[in-house]
């Protein structure tokens, strides 16, 4: 028998042609994997997803309030916001998507999260640029908020979101914690200029790196979680 190769998905979209597909692993036979793609280069995949989940809980540790509200930038495949979600001082999880093709794949059960996603009454996923929101005046506060949207702070997947890295687009960004939030952006490789434009706004910064191994290229891999504190 083949191997399952199956694309679900495959639409045009404002940033490229985008993807979705699952396939078995040919070097791991039985073992089923979903992956996105965008103008046919890797995007995402659920063979790996420890710095996606990593993300909401290096967010959560530095935050220690109960009842709390968080923002996701970026459905992609889920697991960030399935992690904010484990937690019980989690009462609120929205999640802001620029492309209706990936809400579709939750709303039709593509996503490897997608049956705990849409049982759980607290998570609220909405169409829009979550930068264009995040870099306007707020309407509200959050107590937490996660970004894992581009490759990294100086690859963006859109160039119009680059002011959000800036130190005045991050400042305008902090109006949008509440006293004591915390934000958290995902990037896949480190950015020492990023970091240090967090130190100029921010109260309290950490850095982490997630390595994990590639065991499908033979390859150790790191991504870069930046976490921000707001003075209470």
């Amino acid at each position: 028998m083949s191997p399952l190769f199956e694309i679900l998905d495959q639409q045009d979209t404002s940033l490229g042609e985008l993807c979705l597909r699952r396939r078995e692993l040919l070097s791991r036979p039985g073992i089923i994997i979903t992956e996105v793609t965008l103008d046919h280069g890797f995007l995402m995949s659920s063979y790996h997803t420890e710095s996606e989940r990593r993300l909401a809980e290096v967010a959560l540790k530095m935050h220690p309030g109960t009842d709390l509200s968080v923002l996701v930038g970026g459905l992609g495949l889920g697991y960030t916001a399935h992690a904010a979600l484990g937690s019980e001082r989690v009462s609120r999880v929205e999640v802001v998507e620029l492309l209706d093709p990936v809400i579709a794949w939750l709303d039709n059960g593509w996503l490897p999260t997608g049956e705990a996603l849409a049982s759980d009454e607290r998570l609220e996923v909405v169409q829009g640029d979550v930068y264009s929101r995040l870099l306007s005046p707020p309407p509200k506060t959050w107590d937490i908020i996660l970004i894992d949207v581009d490759h990294a702070p100086d690859e963006p997947l859109d160039p119009a979101s680059g002011a959000f890295y800036t130190a005045d687009g991050l400042r305008t960004v902090g109006k949008h914690l509440s006293p004591g939030g915390v934000l958290a952006v995902w990037s896949t490789d480190p950015s020492p200029a990023f970091e240090q434009t967090l130190k100029s706004v921010f109260s309290q910064v950490e850095t982490e790196i997630v390595r994990w191994w590639n065991d499908l290229i033979d390859v150790d891999k790191e991504d870069t979680l930046f976490t921000a504190l707001k003075a209470g």
